[in-house]
C-alpha cells in the first residue's frame, strides 16, 4: 500500500527487522500496551512478531516512512472474519521516528481504505487496553467511534484488562475518507510542515 509519505510492506526479516529494531531500540515504554515485551535482538523481536502472526492469523505490515525508506513501526489486520465482513487493526508499534507523522497517519488511511474499498468489508475495529488513554485518543481522532468496555476482557501480562472497543462502518467511511484526504492533501501543512487544520477538524 503506497502513499505520499508512507509505504506499508508485508513484514520480511531481510528488509525490516534490523530497522525496525533499531526504531524501537532503547524506547522499552512503547511495549507498554502491547502483549510484547522488548527483545535483545532484531531477531529475537523479528522471531516473536512472526510468532504472534501466526498464532492470531493476523497480517503485520512494516510501515516505511518514504523520507527515510526504514521501517519505523508496524501495524497488523487481526481477528480476521470475512464471513462477516469485520477485520480489525491491531498490534500497533509508531517508533519515535513515526509517532505524531504524517507518515502514521497515512499508514492508518491506507489500511482503513484498502478494508473498505478493496476487500469490501463492513465493520472495521479498534480495540486497546482501557486505561491505555493515547490509543482511546487515536482511536476517535482517525474517525472510530466508541463502543463501550468489555470489562475483564483479557488478561494481558498476567493482569486482568478491560477492553475498550471502537469500530467505523463501511457507512461512515466516505466521510472518514474525504477527511482524511483533507488532512493528507499537502496545502494542509505549512513550509515547516505544521498542521494547518487538525483531522477532527477535517471531519467536522
Amino acid at each position: 500500500m503506497n502513499g505520499r509519505s508512507v509505504t506499508l510492506e508485508p513484514l520480511d526479516i531481510g528488509r525490516h527487522a534490523d530497522n525496525l529494531f533499531a526504531a524501537v531500540s532503547g524506547h522499552d515504554d512503547l511495549w507498554t500496551w502491547l502483549a510484547g515485551t522488548p527483545a535483545a535482538s532484531a531477531l529475537e523481536m523479528f522471531e516473536r512478531l512472526k510468532g504472534w502472526e501466526q498464532a492470531e492469523h493476523a497480517l503485520l505490515f512494516a510501515i516505511v516512512p518514504v523520507d527515510s525508506g526504514k521501517a519505523a513501526g508496524w501495524a497488523s489486520y487481526m481477528r480476521i472474519k470475512a464471513a462477516q465482513g469485520v477485520i480489525e487493526v491491531g498490534n500497533v508499534m509508531f517508533s519515535p521516528a513515526l509517532q505524531q507523522t504524517r507518515a502514521a497517519t497515512e499508514a492508518m488511511y491506507l489500511m482503513a481504505r484498502h478494508v473498505f474499498e478493496d476487500l469490501g468489508y463492513r465493520r472495521y475495529e479498534w480495540k486497546c487496553n482501557a486505561l491505555n488513554e493515547p490509543s482511546r485518543r487515536a482511536a476517535l481522532r482517525l474517525g472510530f467511534t466508541y463502543e463501550g468496555i468489555f470489562r475483564q476482557h483479557m488478561v494481558v501480562k498476567g493482569r486482568s484488562r478491560d477492553t475498550a472497543w471502537f469500530a467505523m462502518l463501511d457507512e461512515e467511511w466516505p466521510e472518514c475518507k474525504r477527511a482524511f484526504e483533507m488532512w493528507l492533501a499537502p496545502e494542509n501543512f505549512d513550509q515547516a510542515g505544521r498542521q494547518r487544520r487538525t483531522l477532527a477538524a477535517c471531519r467536522s
